[in-house]
C-alpha cells in the first residue's frame, strides 16, 4: 500500500472508525452529509488527532498512537485542498502558491519561491494570473490555484474536498475534465470527496462509500451500481 489509514476518532457526535488504504491513482470518497468525509481528510492531513490508530503516507508513518508519534501537518507531505479552496485573499496568485515553501527547509529566497511557484502555475495553465489577487479570480481559476498551492509540498497524497462544488454548471464541466486528466496523469495517489455522481464517474476511479463514520462499500462504479449495499449508494448512482 502507498497509503494506509487505520484510525478511531470521536469528534462531537461523529465516531470515525476507518481502515482504508490504496495505491497510486485517484480514489473517490462519497457519503451522506455528516458521514465523516471531510473529517477523514482532515485527519490524514493532521488537523485532527485520532484517539487511536496509525496513518501511513508514502510508506512513512505520520501518526501512530501506540508510539506517541504525531507528525505536524506541515511535515506530512500531504496536499490538502479544502472546500472553498482556502486561498489568502490579500495575496497575489503567485504568493498564494509560493506560500507553501516559506516554512520548508532548506529555506528558499523570495525569488526562488516565485520561480518554483511559476513552474506550478504553468503546469495548471494559470501563469498569466500570477500577479492577480485571488479575490479577482473565477471559481475555476481559484480551483486551479488551490491545486497548484497543494502541489508545493510535493505531496505523497493529494486530498481534494468537494473541489467542484462551488462552480456553476459551465465551469464545472470544464474543470471536471481538467481535474480528471491531471489526477490520472499524476503518479501519486489522491482522494477526492464529491457529492456529485457525474464527478465521480468522470474520474474513472475506484469508489469508497462512508456512512456514519464507517466504510460500508468499496469498488468500481459499475460494481456499486449493480449491487448497492445501502439506500444511499443506490440513490447516488441512480441513472
Amino acid at each position: 500500500m502507498i497509503w494506509q489509514v487505520s484510525v478511531r476518532l470521536q469528534l462531537g457526535d461523529l465516531r470515525l472508525e476507518v481502515d482504508l488504504g490504496g495505491e497510486h491513482g485517484p480514489l473517490a470518497l462519497v457519503g451522506p452529509n455528516g458521514s465523516g468525509k471531510t473529517t477523514l481528510l482532515r485527519t490524514i492531513a493532521g488537523a485532527y488527532r485520532p484517539q487511536s490508530g496509525k496513518i501511513q503516507v508514502g510508506g512513512r508513518t505520520v501518526f501512530d498512537s501506540k508510539r506517541g508519534l504525531d507528525i505536524p501537518p506541515e511535515d506530512r507531505h500531504v496536499g490538502y485542498v479544502p472546500q472553498g479552496y482556502g486561498l489568502f485573499p490579500h495575496l497575489s496568485v503567485i504568493d498564494n502558491v509560493a506560500f507553501g515553501w516559506i516554512s520548508r527547509t532548506p529555506r528558499r529566497t523570495r525569488a526562488e519561491r516565485h520561480q518554483a511557484a511559476m513552474k506550478l502555475l504553468e503546469q495548471v495553465g494559470c501563469a498569466h494570473l500570477a500577479r492577480r489577487l485571488s479575490t479577482t479570480l473565477s471559481g475555476g481559476e481559484q480551483q486551479k490555484i488551490a491545486l497548484a498551492r497543494a502541489l508545493t509540498t510535493e505531496p505523497e497524497i493529494l486530498l481534494l474536498d468537494e473541489p467542484l462544488a462551488a462552480l456553476d454548471a459551465p465551469a464545472k464541466k470544464s474543470i471536471r475534465s481538467y481535474l480528471t486528466a491531471h489526477l490520472q496523469e499524476r503518479k501519486g495517489p489522491s482522494i477526492v470527496v464529491s457529492h456529485d455522481a457525474r464527478d465521480v464517474m468522470s474520474l474513472g476511479a475506484e469508489v469508497c462509500v462512508i456512512e456514519h463514520g464507517q466504510i460500508v462499500q468499496r469498488g468500481s462504479v459499475a460494481a456499486l451500481r449493480a449491487n448497492p449495499k445501502t439506500e444511499f449508494i443506490e440513490a447516488f448512482f441512480e441513472a
